[in-house]
């Protein structure tokens, strides 16, 4: 048989659509917003560890709205700075800009992905509103020196905890910033199909979650005494429609919802199928061409990250080459793609002053950076295979 090793594979599983039958057998049953998604928001917060969870559409979805709501709190702020990854998805820099806030971009360590807390303290100024970490592929960013100055400074953390379900520092991602962001889509540890979360512990926060998820509507709040209020204030209008925000529709839906209560029972146990996988993988990849030095205490990796130490683009082709030709699907430039700052996008946005090429050790992942699939299922066999595969490639 030709050996074959997709991105994802079986992250759908017949458990789940039997969950998705059982809820559209029902009588009468409402498939938009409704008892499941309070359902699920329940018990994800109960398994992360916060008080509040919303959910929404898309881990997108919710960098928006997290940087919406920012944006609302502090609209009497004259702190306007947001210190972000080079390394993240696009959404997360998008939800700053898109918010009117200025993004301010620090390298990355190569050991876990994720901001340089050296390069973070260098550029906190009295512009400095907060930071907003993205814990990539799965490993812990953050340090106890960073929180602590963090802290220190009153800088909003707002941790993007998407490829990271389950990672810890002492306790879970996703518990140490002022809000996080999960996102469900279907490669990620934990699938609604396309979906995501927006986590506080703060019930004002929590409140305005709900509001800008549902096109800016008060009686989303859940909030009865401000709810009167409005209605009070505002005669001329239909109670059931004051809109207090210019947002749009970014709720999930009960089939969504019923998806992950149903992958949530088993989050655990394939965190830790992942884990072991991730660490059998590294211990047999060859040190010489691939660089294995990953913080990997506390990690939680629904991929294999593939660093080559070379910097030769002829020899990166040519391994891009063999990965095919051995049907091992890739994507290059670890999370995102790579250095943000060389994409279109964001040339009207910032300085043309900043040289991507300054960011050094995003720029070597991006040319040189991969991550291929780990999937609870995949056998040390299958693994075994791999790093044949990997470790048989000529760098000469």
């Amino acid at each position: 048989m030709k050996f074959n090793h997709p991105l994802m594979h079986n992250n759908f599983t017949k458990s789940d659509m039997q969950s998705v039958e059982k809820l559209l057998k029902k009588k009468n049953i409402i498939l938009t917003q409704s008892d499941k998604v309070r359902e699920f928001e329940k018990k994800w917060s109960k398994w992360l560890g916060c008080k509040h969870s919303v959910f929404v559409n898309s881990g997108s979805s919710a960098n928006y709205i997290t940087l919406s709501i920012l944006k609302e709190l502090n609209k009497n702020n004259k702190k306007n700075e947001i210190i972000v990854p080079t390394l993240t998805w696009v959404s997360d820099i998008n939800a700053v800009i898109l918010n009117g806030f200025k993004p301010v971009f620090v390298d990355i360590n190569l050991s876990n992905l994720s901001m340089n807390d050296e390069e973070i303290l260098k550029k906190i100024n009295k512009k400095t509103l907060g930071v907003f970490i993205t814990h990539a592929q799965g490993f812990n960013g953050l340090t106890d020196r960073l929180l602590k100055i963090l802290k220190e400074k009153k800088i909003i953390l707002i941790e993007d905890v998407c490829e990271s379900h389950g990672a810890k520092h002492y306790k879970k991602l996703g518990t140490y910033g002022l809000i996080s962001n999960f996102s469900f889509y279907y490669a990620h540890h934990l699938t609604t199909i396309e979906g995501g979360m927006i986590c506080t512990n703060e019930k004002k926060i929590y409140e305005l979650a709900k509001i800008f998820r549902s096109h800016g509507m008060a009686r989303e709040s859940g909030n009865k005494i401000f709810e009167k209020s409005l209605i009070k204030k505002h005669k001329d209008l239909s109670p059931k429609f004051i809109f207090l925000y210019p947002t749009f529709n970014f709720r999930n839906n009960e089939i969504g919802a019923t998806i992950g209560i149903n992958q949530l029972k088993k989050l655990d146990i394939n965190n830790s199928k992942r884990t072991k996988n991730f660490k059998y993988f590294l211990n047999k990849l060859d040190t010489k061409n691939y660089w294995k030095d990953f913080l990997i205490k506390g990690s939680s990796n629904y991929a294999f990250p593939i660093i080559l130490k070379t910097k030769s683009i002829k020899i990166r082709n040519n391994f891009e080459k063999y990965l095919k030709k051995y049907n091992i699907e890739f994507r290059r430039g670890n999370a995102g793609g790579g250095n943000q700052l060389r994409q279109p996008y964001l040339k009207k946005f910032i300085n043309s002053k900043i040289s991507p090429k300054k960011f050094k050790n995003v720029e070597h992942v991006h040319f040189f950076g991969y991550y291929i699939g780990n999937y609870p299922d995949l056998k040390f066999k299958k693994i075994n295979q791999i790093v044949k595969i990997l470790n048989s490639f000529k760098f000469n």
